[in-house]
């Protein structure tokens, strides 16, 4: 006979986002750092990713970009730590975010391949996490970028590798 689990305690998670900008012709007629700007200032909504797990701008520059997330338990896997697509998702944010901040008006990304490694295990408790991503190599066609996920003591919890295709988006599109 199997013994009744004990009632879980109920949380609920609301997320509230914008819809992302229809107007490519407006979304393009900025350099990727002037955007990014714009969604780190508030003048432009964030993105709906963000609200799922808690990404926050500290600053952004050129090449190199960094952010906060904050982890909790609607984010946990079924061992009672925060599931590896947390860490990606964080993680190629990141990444993105700072081949993002080198191309010019009219040119956009995509994610060609990430490569996470798990150093360090996130739980709710471990607070609010900081991502670092930095361009290390940016061509015409690709880019290349390091990232790593911090907790409030500076230690490693995570790294990642990523290459993103760099593509000239037009205003039709």
């Amino acid at each position: 006979m199997r013994a009744t689990p004990e009632p879980a305690t109920n949380r609920s998670r609301t997320i509230r986002y914008h819809s992302p900008e229809d107007d490519k012709k407006k979304l393009f007629s900025q350099s990727g750092l002037e955007q990014l700007r714009a969604l780190s200032d508030g003048r432009t909504p964030a993105p709906p990713i963000s609200s799922h797990v808690g990404l926050e701008f500290v600053s952004v520059a050129e090449g190199d970009v960094v952010m906060t997330a904050q982890p909790d338990e609607s984010h946990y896997n079924p061992i009672g730590s925060v599931h590896g697509g947390f860490f990606a998702t964080v993680l190629d944010s990141v990444c993105g975010c700072a081949v993002h901040s080198t191309l010019p008006a009219g040119v956009g990304y995509t994610s060609l391949e990430i490569k996470v490694s798990f150093l360090r295990p996130i739980t709710a408790e471990t607070g609010t996490v900081t991502a670092h991503g930095w361009v290390t190599r940016r061509g015409k066609t690709a880019a290349f970028v390091e990232a790593d996920i911090r907790d409030r003591e500076g230690r490693v919890l995570a790294t990642a590798s990523s290459t993103c295709l760099i593509i000239a988006m037009g205003v039709t599109q």
